[in-house]
């Protein structure tokens, strides 16, 4: 997938294209049903899809006091974009600059000069252009204007309920450790990624060395407790993170997140991963990512450190269990 961080990196003449224009936080299942029309409408007109999206939601500049913890950070989004299909796409930084564009001139400057676009597909309740004035009815007037064509896609909707595919309900559910049913909303399993950095080493100490994530990981940490999950090792930081291909190892894994309220020396909530069966396996240093499958258990204190290792164990076990099912 190409990457285009500002409409100066595109090439003169790129288009046409068919456009996909969103946050695509999670890049969830109603992302993922608008990519997939583009895709398919890009087809049969013989052009690329180009999804078009935000470094960080718009709101941490408009209004930080109402900004939601993103469920993916920038880089895991462009990768998730790469694996729906997505041909391009224009990662712009939403700034003041960005913020202030007047919604006719967003549409110009981005996606007719820039893109070419011959197609446009947005939900039903996006919303463009300074103070959000920018809506379909009038994409539908610019659309006419400027020549191409626009698709709105409905909502993605779950049969129970009717309750609409969203982050905020992906978010809802990652609070209680509701990874399960997060995953299928998702479509993948809900994970965070970064660094392998040195801590305590207090679990080698008990037996089972863990690989303990940055404070500046991305993604959206789910409640405290212990899972069920994988680790898959991208390599050494050192390398590009998203630009062209790359190996990586996926091991299964026992997850800990929380503060380790058996100790009273760790200040902040931690996410760290026990590779089962795997006592020497050296990851500092490494960018990881940690997809989660199923919480076995919240978290909790023990009366001594007998107590801990024999729930460890435990953990362990359930966690072989989970991810044998």
């Amino acid at each position: 997938m190409i990457v285009f961080r500002s409409p100066e990196d595109i090439p003169t003449g790129f288009g046409p294209s068919v456009v996909a224009i969103g946050k695509f936080d999670g890049v969830h299942a109603g992302h993922r049903a608008l990519i997939e029309r583009a895709r398919v409408n890009a087809a049969t007109m013989g052009t690329p899809v180009v999804a078009v999206t935000f470094d960080r939601n718009p709101l941490a500049l408009l209004r930080p006091d109402l900004c939601p913890e993103s469920l993916v950070g920038p880089d895991q989004k462009l990768r998730l974009l790469a694996e729906a299909g997505v041909d391009a796409t224009l990662m712009l930084t939403f700034d003041r600059t960005l913020a202030d564009l007047e919604p006719r001139q967003f549409v110009r400057t981005l996606l007719v000069d820039a893109l070419g676009v011959a197609m446009l597909l947005v939900g039903r309740d996006f919303r463009f252009g300074r103070g959000g004035a920018g809506d379909v009815a009038l994409l539908e007037e610019l659309a006419a204007e400027y020549g191409f064509s626009l698709q709105v896609v409905d909502d993605v909707r779950a049969v129970e309920g009717e309750r609409r595919v969203s982050s905020t309900w992906i978010r809802e559910l990652l609070e209680v450790g509701d990874v399960d049913t997060a995953a299928k909303l998702l479509g993948r399993a809900p994970s965070v990624r970064g660094e392998v950095v040195h801590g305590l080493k207090r679990g080698r100490e008990l037996g089972y060395p863990t690989a303990n994530l940055s404070a500046d990981r991305e993604g959206y940490v789910p409640a405290d407790g212990v899972y069920a999950g994988w680790l898959v090792d991208e390599g050494p930081m050192a390398e590009s993170p998203t630009e062209g291909p790359r190996s990586s190892i996926r091991y299964p894994a026992a997850v800990s997140i929380g503060t380790n309220p058996t100790f009273d020396d760790v200040t902040g909530r931690q996410v760290e991963a026990y590779v089962l069966d795997e006592t020497d396996l050296d990851l500092y240093g490494h960018r990881v990512e940690v997809q989660f499958r199923r919480r076995i258990r919240a978290m909790g204190a023990f009366e001594g450190i007998p107590q801990l290792i024999a729930q460890m164990a435990d953990d362990v076990d359930r966690v072989r269990a989970a991810l044998t099912v």
